[in-house]
């Protein structure tokens, strides 16, 4: 085992706010590391930091290997790539970069960072625009990688496949859980429950102290009343009344004393924090919204090509009503597509007429108003601030960021936002172009509960297999032209 990173005092402040609060943080040669959190919580820029693209004041990153680094898609610069086997497997055509797609730009980026020679692999949403052929060959490469693995993911299945420790980046802190991503929830979940019960005996004790106290106070006023009752009665009372009307002084002070006693303890017990709540969501559709055709939408011999491609050759599909449907089908098969003509009701698409449809884009976050949170979600929306707030929390939105403005938000909040206003919109069939693109790991979690318990038709595109695994009731692949039930 070979250091080959040392970072101390790692202090990352924006706008006041300590995004980074390391002390002290070491990377050995055979470490490989899933990178978790939420979004905003600085993981890009630990990565930065360690890498020496970022040099905080006072902090200190000893690297004594050579790295290579794999960045999110809008900040890639396409380099030239050594090993042209390897882009081959890849699916690269260096040919062709200038009219890349994106999953097609991520595969070139992968192949440069494979083809040095390094001691470690830094990697920022590697699987993010890759489908399932171009990440298992990703997951093949990194399995075989000889060096350390740091990788920020939100891909579930890569992670367990890939990386044997989990370092969650909360409140600036790293927290270290072994194993992979499905060990780390487990782990998570048995201290969410361990809180729970910690919680349930701080409240207990907590509220027993109280109302002793409140009884002992009780007491030290009857006490009282009774010895200005007795005062009253006889001011000019013998030594023995006077004598007892100071053991009732006596009896009173030792209440009070016990009161205060039990105030502090109450006051050392400290503050444990409430378990964090999991928010259970309840879609409804407004009756007007109802379907009632057994498939809404259907494909019957579609074709579509351009020039010399063929994307579709008298392929067909049928989607039932109800269904939560995934969309599979390499780089470039047409998927986004197939989801054009039938927002275009092309030909060979046969769509219900009272079909009311939302789309999600996958650059759909680069479209947005200077509006309130709150007030841009309840365009076009049935339900009541309470279930939007219940909604929105469990995409992470405090009470506080729904007032705020969408200029400041990060474009994995607006991305969020965007979901879970069409999810909450007057819609009763939804096509989703990778809604799990760029969300944190907590996001996509929840983003798959609001699609499970969604009251409509869901049509949606995944290279995220456990997203279509815990998700979707039937698969769809689009495979030589044909659009074939998986």
């Amino acid at each position: 085992m070979e250091l080959l990173i040392k970072a101390k005092d790692i202090c990352v402040e924006y706008n006041g706010w300590n995004v980074l609060d390391i002390g002290e943080l070491e990377l050995y040669d055979d470490d490989r590391i899933g990178l978790v959190g939420g979004n905003g919580a600085g993981k890009s820029t630990l990565l930065k930091v360690l890498l020496g693209e970022i040099t905080p004041p006072g902090s200190t990153v000893s690297r004594l290997g050579q790295f290579t680094y794999i960045p999110q898609l809008d900040e890639a610069v396409l380099q030239e790539v050594k090993d042209r086997a390897l882009m081959g497997r890849l699916g690269v055509d260096r040919l062709k970069v200038e009219t890349m797609s994106g999953g097609e730009e991520t595969r070139l980026k992968i192949a440069q960072a494979l083809s040095e020679q390094v001691h470690g692999i830094f990697a920022d949403e590697p699987t993010c625009h890759l489908d399932r052929e171009g990440t298992d060959f990703l997951m093949r490469q990194l399995k075989y990688f000889s060096g350390a693995l740091l990788i920020i993911s939100h891909d579930r299945y890569f992670l367990d496949e890939v990386v044997d420790k989990i370092w969650e980046l909360k409140d600036g802190k790293i927290i270290e859980y072994w194993g992979g991503y499905s060990d780390y929830l487990r782990q998570k979940e048995a201290e969410r429950q361990q809180q729970a019960v910690q919680y349930e005996k701080f409240i207990a004790e907590r509220d027993r102290l109280e109302r002793a106290v409140e009884e002992k106070r009780k007491q030290a006023r009857k006490v009282d009343q009774k010895a200005k009752g007795a005062a009253k009665k006889n001011s000019s009372e013998s030594g023995g009344r006077l004598a007892h009307q100071k053991t009732i002084g006596s009896k009173q002070k030792t209440l009070y004393n016990a009161a205060k006693n039990m105030e502090h303890r109450i006051a050392v017990l400290g503050d444990v924090q409430e378990p964090e709540a999991l928010h259970a969501i309840r879609f409804r559709q407004n009756e007007a919204l109802a379907l009632h055709s057994p498939y809404p939408m259907i494909g019957t011999e579609i074709s579509k090509r351009f020039g010399e491609r063929v994307l579709f050759d008298k392929a067909s599909f049928q989607i039932p009503l109800g269904a939560k449907v995934a969309l599979t089908g390499g780089n470039g098969a047409g998927k986004t597509t197939l989801f054009r003509m039938i927002l275009n009701r092309e030909t060979g698409i046969s769509v219900s007429s009272k079909a009311e449809i939302g789309y999600f884009a996958q650059n759909g976050y680069k479209y947005h108003r200077n509006q309130v949170v709150m007030d841009f979600v309840q365009e076009n929306c049935d339900y009541q601030v309470s279930e939007i707030r219940s909604v929105l929390a469990s995409m992470g939105f405090s009470q506080s960021d729904i007032r705020k403005e969408l200029s400041v938000l990060s474009g994995g909040e607006i991305i969020k936002l965007l979901l879970a206003k069409l999810l909450l919109g007057r819609h009763n069939i939804l096509l989703m172009d990778e809604p799990s693109n760029f969300l944190d790991l907590p996001s996509v979690e929840a983003l798959e509960t609001l699609m499970k318990n969604y009251a409509g038709t869901i049509f949606f595109i995944a290279h995220d297999k456990r997203l279509v695994e815990n998700v979707a009731d039937r698969v769809y692949e689009i495979r030589e032209g044909k659009i074939v039930e998986t």
